[in-house]
């Protein structure tokens, strides 16, 4: 059995020093519902109950029950919270509750997104119990994480046993000696990450290797089995540059007109772009694209995916219905 983080060697609870641990981005989405009647979910549907806009009061709630987390718990970490997003949805006899928290740190934002969801369902408790006295507050629980050591967890992972590819998830990877030892600014892999959450990705890193380490970088990458990989630098022909290997051999199937259309965009601006050799391909379900590591094409690599990656991660997914 795992020892429990929170307890020292005598069983005492203490609070766990985090002080050690990178700081990384962490993603973590809850979930819940409040079960009531038909007429109150009608009621709340038309915005005709006599208390106040039930779904933003509880919204703001939800938000401020996320910031006061480590008020709550006693043994949870302050965090600066970036994002914390609720959204509602009904069934015949439910409303339900989903909060997404967000941070960049040493410790996860579990309790945080767990918290949102549960003060939120209080609040529509409150709103609708002057109609019904009887409504329940249900399954509050995890669904995603993300970050740190782990990477990426699902409950549906935890539940079968099987890692599954995750809609919507994906992972940036960089090649760099000097950016894994510090000495270099890494100037694409957040240009990457912006450009995934954009477009609606839970994204993990940039994640930062030196060359010579790459292929255990992807390994790193492929263990949250994302959707979508995209690593960007290692591709050119210097002796260090070992990104193509590591990536072709996790490939089940390579994709060459997607790695030919990112070196012919890049030859329309640089002839220096036919010397990438970066690969396209499919590795257990997971999409990977392999960029190069400058600004301009990485530029160039994310406007070729940009109309191809719904399209590609369906097919992928086994939901792609055309002949590409």
């Amino acid at each position: 059995m795992t020892d429990l983080t929170h307890l020292d060697t005598e069983g005492r609870a203490r609070m766990v020093d985090v002080s050690a641990k990178a700081d990384t981005t962490r993603i973590a989405v809850a979930a819940g519902q409040l079960v009531t009647t038909p007429a109150v979910i009608e009621l709340v549907r038309a915005d005709d109950l006599p208390k106040a806009d039930v779904l933003a009061t509880a919204r703001i709630a939800g938000i401020s029950g996320a910031k006061k987390t480590s008020e709550l718990i006693p043994l949870c970490h302050q965090l600066a919270l970036s994002s914390v997003k609720l959204e509602f949805g009904f069934t015949e006899n439910a409303i339900t509750i989903e909060a997404t928290a967000k941070t960049k740190g040493p410790t996860g934002v579990e309790m945080e997104a767990l918290t949102a969801v549960a003060v939120a369902g209080l609040t529509l408790h409150d709103m609708v119990k002057a109609v019904d006295p009887a409504a329940t507050l249900d399954g509050v629980r995890l669904l995603t994480k993300d970050g740190g050591k782990r990477g990426h967890w699902t409950r549906e992972q935890q539940s079968t046993g099987t890692p599954t590819v995750t809609p919507r998830s994906a992972a940036v990877l960089v090649a760099s000696t000097g950016g894994a030892r510090g000495t270099r600014e890494d100037t694409t892999g957040p240009v990457i990450a912006a450009w995934l959450e954009e477009r609606g990705f839970t994204t993990r890193g940039p994640l930062v290797y030196a060359d010579a380490d790459i292929a255990a970088g992807l390994a790193d990458a492929l263990s949250g089995n994302p959707a979508l990989i995209i690593s960007t630098g290692g591709t050119g022909v210097s002796p260090t540059d070992a990104t193509p290997e590591a990536t072709r051999a996790v490939l089940d199937r390579e994709l060459p007109g997607v790695a030919d259309a990112i070196r012919n965009r890049g030859t329309e601006v640089t002839p220096h772009a036919s010397l990438s050799r970066g690969l396209a391909g499919v590795a257990n379900g997971t999409v990977v694209v392999n960029l190069p590591g400058s600004p301009g094409g990485v530029k160039d690599g994310l406007s070729v995916l940009d109309p191809l990656v719904d399209h590609l991660l369906a097919q992928v997914a086994g939901g792609g219905t055309h002949d590409a």
